[in-house]
């Protein structure tokens, strides 16, 4: 079993990184190589500036090469409570922004070519009790009449034909959503915006800002150089001058299995739909078969920190939670297991917007695949001065009370959890 992220395991490394010195003017520095600063740093060469994306590590080495490479339409949230709380107007545009972010994921991959194995698949969301099927059903009705006629409800004596298993209620299936070899595209991401003229430095972590006459100085082991503008995309990252981000961030744990490939009987009983599926527990669980036909399974098996040790720990617990839902595949092989950190906010939803000259995008929760790939292109258009793309302008984003970067209630968080999935 590899303790490494299947993804990045499986796609060529970036390979168009510069080797010039880190020095001089530029127009943007974007700081961060995931999803949102590759896409940011693409649409930015594609208008002509002069931008430098700045990686700590490796391009997708974090959070956009270690997820489960789902672009599910929707968000976290129950439709009906985000239209309480926002008003349905609001609750609709935000909806249709993830909407958005799938598209553009698909036109990016069409016009750079990026072979990542993009499928509009679908995502299904599984009942794990019988009122849960309830409640997805109520959601259902207002999506149809509101903003997603395509959503439909699957009920249980249907199920068989979505997905092989007994352990659900039914379902509500989302046909607009899809999946793909995210290490690939993140990785194909970075590559086009190279080859528009981005200059892209791989292990440059930003260590210092500084605001100077001509716009920020920002500081690296590689060098340092001048841009009149700042992106952060740099999510939960413990590196730099981030203080006031990781007093509203909290990194949390997400960890995945990867099994064996399957033969093509056990992909027709297990999974003949080939959805990307996803359940309605709190202590959420979700799966998918990646493009060589390999189960994928992953969810909050642990509320800890991703280290070799914790991987390992999380991926017994997490095959025990995939054998309950299929049975047949406890004598199956584990092939990988990986964690990776989660840049959540306290609402679920993400933030973007300026401070103090800086701008940022960043605590997309667990739905960020295709949000992040949408607001790094959204940013850059915010930044030539259209605030007004921006889906997430009007949302505030006060500091976590009593937290200032590490997050000593998780524990307490999962207990919580898992008390709440035992008792409703």
């Amino acid at each position: 079993m590899k303790l490494t992220s299947y993804w990045l395991d499986t796609s060529q490394p970036f390979n168009d990184g510069s080797s010039k010195p880190l020095e001089g003017q530029y127009d943007v520095a974007v700081v961060g190589g995931g999803l949102t600063g590759s896409s940011a740093a693409l649409a930015l060469a594609k208008k002509g500036a002069r931008v430098a994306l700045l990686e700590a590590e490796t391009i997708g080495n974090a959070a956009s090469g270690r997820n489960g490479g789902m672009c599910n339409n929707g968000f976290a949230q129950n439709y009906a409570i985000m239209a309480r709380k926002y008003g349905t107007d609001a609750a609709n545009t935000l909806y249709k922004a993830f909407d958005a972010g799938v598209d553009m994921v698909e036109r990016i991959i069409g016009e750079e070519q990026i072979d990542c194995s993009f499928s509009r698949v679908g995502k299904l969301k599984l009942a794990a009790k019988p009122e849960h099927y309830d409640m997805l059903a109520r959601s259902q009705e207002l999506l149809a009449a509101n903003v997603d006629p395509d959503a439909r409800m699957i009920a249980r004596t249907d199920l068989h034909s979505e997905v092989g298993t007994d352990r659900y209620h039914g379902g509500l299936l989302f046909p607009k959503s899809a999946n793909m070899h995210v290490g690939r595209f993140v990785r194909g991401l970075a590559t086009a915006a190279a080859k528009r003229g981005a200059e892209v430095y791989e292990r440059a972590p930003v260590l210092a800002m500084y605001k100077v006459p001509a716009g920020h100085e920002v500081s690296t082991p590689r060098g340092k150089i001048v841009a009149r503008q700042v992106l952060l995309a740099s999510g939960i990252s413990q590196v730099g001058p981030l203080g006031w981000i990781r007093r509203r961030i909290v990194p949390v744990g997400a960890f995945l299995i990867v099994t064996e490939p399957l033969s093509p009987s056990e992909l027709e009983r297990l999974m003949p739909a080939r959805r990307n599926v996803v359940d309605t527990r709190n202590l959420v669980v979700y799966w998918r078969l990646t493009p060589d036909n390999r189960m994928l399974f992953g969810g909050r098996a642990r509320f800890a920190a991703s280290n070799p040790q914790s991987d390992e720990k999380s991926g017994r617990i997490l095959k025990s939670a995939m054998v309950d839902v299929f049975p047949e595949l406890a004598g199956g092989r584990i092939d990988y297991c990986w964690g990776g950190m989660v840049d959540m906010t306290r609402d679920r939803l993400p933030r973007a917007g300026e401070r103090d000259g800086i701008f940022y995008s960043m605590g997309y929760s667990g739905h960020g695949t295709h949000m992040s790939t949408l607001m790094g292109s959204i940013m850059t258009d915010v930044m030539d001065g259209r605030p007004e793309l921006n889906p997430w302008k009007d949302f505030d984003w006060p500091a976590i009370p009593g937290y200032f970067g590490r997050p000593w209630f998780l524990p307490i968080l999962g207990a919580y959890y898992r008390m709440k999935d035992l008792v409703q």
